[in-house]
């Protein structure tokens, strides 16, 4: 068997990987619209707090980050529960990646947010006041669409880099598509062919991402008229 029994294994990680991926760009989605709000809303403290919070997660290695977040969290939960008490609580390793890889990424699409927002022009938003529109019929008519529109292309390029870096969860004990590939090399002393393995399925996933934010793209484009060249 070309897998030579380690199939279940190598599906169990990937499905792992896809679970992480999507909670992560959900959390990472809401922090990055939190973000921009702040960073366009008229509070001096929201927009320092949320510039202070983009420069930072941007400015350090995504691998640092991670470990940072995880450790300090964990050394925070057991001063907490040595304070009360208690019992030692272990941070699980899948809430652990989706937080922190959520965090890290939120840093980025607050910036594609951002210039999305500030892409859509003003004037419609002040028609759209006009005609009686409350600003949650603004947001969801008018500005949402065609901020998608400008938002997507950056968000592509952070949701296939956003795939990539899960693999940093095997470091904090997550069973990824990357450790169950390396268990599986290890234990069959293949360890090239199994990293192939591992590098077709994230081909196969970005792949099938590439068509679906494709089909996006389309979407939120309807009826905007191309340029003619």
């Amino acid at each position: 068997m070309m897998l030579q029994g380690y199939g279940p294994l190598i599906a169990s990680g990937t499905w792992m990987t896809l679970q992480l991926a999507l909670l992560a760009l959900a959390a990472a989605l809401l922090l990055g619209l939190l973000g921009a709000s702040a960073r366009l809303s008229a509070s001096r403290l929201l927009q320092t707090l949320a510039a202070g919070y983009t420069t930072l997660i941007r400015s350090v290695p995504d691998l640092v980050t991670m470990l940072l977040l995880f450790y300090s969290l964990q050394i925070a939960l057991n001063h907490l529960t040595d304070w009360a008490g208690l019992a030692q609580i272990d941070i699980d390793p899948f809430v652990a990646g989706v937080v922190t890889l959520g965090i890290i990424y939120g840093a980025y699409f607050t910036e594609t947010f951002r210039g999305a927002f500030q892409a859509v022009p003003r004037g419609q938003l002040e028609a759209a006041v006009a005609y009686g529109m409350t600003p949650w019929q603004v947001f969801r008519r008018v500005l949402f669409p065609q901020m998608m529109r400008f938002a997507l292309p950056g968000i592509g390029n952070n949701w296939q880099v956003m795939i990539k870096a899960t693999a940093l969860v095997s470091i904090i004990g997550l069973s990824d598509v990357v450790k169950a590939t390396q268990d599986a090399g290890k234990g069959s002393l293949q360890l090239f062919f199994f990293s192939l393995v591992a590098a077709a399925i994230y081909l196969a996933i970005t792949t099938v991402s590439t068509l679906l934010l494709a089909w996006l793209g389309r979407h939120y484009a309807a009826g905007v008229r191309k340029a003619e060249l």
